[in-house]
């Protein structure tokens, strides 16, 4: 037995050994041979916008350039693009783009800031063409911007609106003994509930139906003025599904050619005046915008403007680039505050809420910021609940028209596992010196008093919600209280309701910050620089996200975003200010 243990330490031991070499050779070479090579840009080349891996607004920095080199993340983000495409339209060497089979992750407020870029460059007098084998509607959206869209003959075109489904679980728990504990404040605050009942409510269907309407209205509105084909015929086209086949599509005039991408690389070639039998110069936009990165001129002003970046659900901790943490996020505002050069800051939201402890805390540290610089808000595709929680103070706040925000409520989820616990035969009894001794328990039901407790303090932490949001916006408790109760509003809704000051993406949130801070020169700065040691990257190796990856191969994306919903749900204790629901624009 000792021989046997000694042979499995010896290749449990060579094993490692072989590992830690294979790893320190690929981070030598990260390091050494990554970014030896400078990208250049041939001339009459063209932009291939190809946004399949990228999915935040900000890529992400640490504060350890060690950490930097390691880290298995997304090297640019939309903010990096839209600067590329910005720098494009002076660029004598770029003479258009092309959007060439293009699917991403980005969500629909992110595709209307990236539309707005294409628009602008299209002025600059270069082309932008479309080609896809189908289009998704989303996709559509954003290829819509183009000079000529390019179509395959046996592909598709998906133009039918916009709709929202959720799933409701009362039956559920009934039969299974697990039963969701609930306590919220607002009749509109439905993130909890698929665990109330078996059906929408009248409040959840008359917000969700005004949300997408006025979401669909921004969406179609952008598209008539491109394609030049008016709304009322887009919702006729829509309601008939009249664009569905290729040339339905092309009779529509939602597309302009019908060909195979052979006859549209020879369209670019055409364009670029470069011989058919010839190959046309392209660059990736993930290239181009490493190099406007590592290039871009440098101006003399020493003025700044921080850009802060709240993307993804809120959270206790430090965040990264995919959650939003105080730790992180009031480092980057005290930081912020005290650096002389930096005037005012723009906050960029994108964030459905989440921790309403956290939201305080980070909502703090933003009025102690505003008393000594402007604070700028800028929101993506959502700033919901604990979103807007964080945006409520600032000096001025812009959304894009389809921006999801408002939510203005807070709810509390418990599990209670004592129907299924007695179904299998469990039983608990609990012994305790005092009325209220004893902790909430999942296996004991929940009873009146522990009840009203908790509806105190969600109760509390929704007039402290409601007070900030008064506050802040210069409104009354009442006239606040009365298009909050966690209903959701789209931006071009917001802004007539008094939750959002102007219309616009980031560009123009940042000249209202120069605007207040009186200055006209200024660089940018982008935060936050995550705190992450070597234990943090190696979760993110291909290696650890392979549960992840072999669950989500053997369910299928839609089952698993399923189960992940139910698990979310389900691991959401305590009170949150949360958004009500998803929703996923195709």
């Amino acid at each position: 037995m000792r021989f046997l243990g000694n042979v499995l330490a010896t290749i449990v031991g060579l094993f490692v050994f072989f590992m830690l070499s294979f790893f320190g050779i690929v981070i030598l070479a990260m390091i050494f041979g990554g970014e030896s090579e400078e990208i250049a840009v041939k001339n009459n080349s063209v932009i291939e916008l190809n946004l399949e891996h990228i999915k935040n607004d900000y890529a992400g920095k640490y504060k350890d350039p060690w950490m930097t080199i390691l880290a298995d993340g997304e090297k640019v983000g939309l903010s990096d693009i839209i600067n590329a495409i910005e720098e494009a339209k002076t660029d004598d060497d770029i003479k258009g783009i092309s959007i060439l089979n293009d699917n991403s992750e980005l969500g629909i407020a992110q595709y209307k800031a990236l539309r707005d870029a294409l628009q602008s460059f299209k002025k600059s007098g270069k082309f932008v063409m479309a080609y896809a084998n189908s289009y998704s509607q989303k996709e559509y959206y954003l290829n819509s911007v183009a000079n000529t869209i390019y179509i395959n003959p046996v592909g598709d075109l998906d133009f039918k609106g916009l709709s929202a489904e959720m799933m409701f679980f009362k039956d559920f728990q009934d039969k299974t003994g697990v039963k969701m504990e609930v306590i919220r404040h607002g009749k509109y605050k439905s993130a909890v509930e698929p665990f109330l009942d078996n059906k929408m409510s009248d409040a959840n269907r008359e917000q969700i139906s005004a949300l997408l309407n006025s979401v669909w209205s921004s969406v179609i509105a952008d598209i008539s003025i491109s394609r030049n084909v008016s709304v009322a015929k887009l919702n006729e086209i829509a309601n008939g599904l009249l664009a569905r086949t290729p040339e339905m599509a092309k009779a529509q005039k939602l597309v302009d050619v019908v060909a195979y991408e052979d006859v549209y690389h020879s369209a670019v070639k055409k364009a670029l005046k470069v011989d058919n039998d010839e190959d046309y110069n392209k660059i990736s936009i993930l290239d181009y915008a490493r190099k406007v990165a590592t290039t871009s001129e440098s101006f003399d002003s020493k003025d700044k403007i921080a850009i802060i970046y709240a993307q993804g659900e809120i959270m206790s901790g430090e965040g990264d680039v995919n959650t939003i943490g105080e730790g992180s996020m009031r480092r980057s505002l005290v930081e912020a505050r005290k650096n002389k050069n930096i005037k005012a800051i723009v906050l960029r939201i994108d964030s459905p809420g989440g921790n309403a402890l956290t939201s305080d805390l980070i909502w703090r540290e933003i009025e102690l910021t505003k008393k000594v610089k402007p604070v700028v808000v800028s929101m993506g595709n959502y700033a919901a609940s604990g979103g807007y929680y964080i945006a409520c103070n600032a000096n001025k706040i812009f959304a894009e028209s389809n921006t999801i925000t408002g939510s203005i409520g807070v709810f509390g989820i418990l599990p209670n596992f004592t129907q299924l616990a007695t179904k299998i035969g469990i039983h608990t009894e609990q012994v305790k010196t005092n009325d209220n001794a004893a902790e909430y328990s999942p296996f004991v039901p929940m009873d009146e008093k522990f009840k009203a407790v908790t509806l105190e303090g969600v109760e509390h932490i929704y007039k402290t919600f409601v007070s900030h949001v008064a506050e802040g916006r210069k409104m009354s408790f009442a006239q606040v209280d009365s298009i909050a109760q966690g209903r959701v509003w789209s931006g071009s809704q917001a802004i007539k309701i008094g939750l959002v000051d102007k219309i616009g993406g980031l560009d123009a949130a940042l000249k209202e910050a120069a605007s207040l801070a009186k200055i006209k020169d200024y660089k940018t700065q982008n935060f936050p620089e995550f705190e992450k040691d070597i234990n943090d990257i190696l979760e993110n190796l291909p290696f650890a996200k392979s549960k992840e990856s072999f669950i989500k191969e053997e369910l299928g994306e839609e089952t698993y975003r399923l189960m992940e919903q139910i698990k979310r749900m389900q691991s959401q204790k305590g009170v949150h200010a949360m958004m009500p629901f998803q929703i996923t624009i195709q």
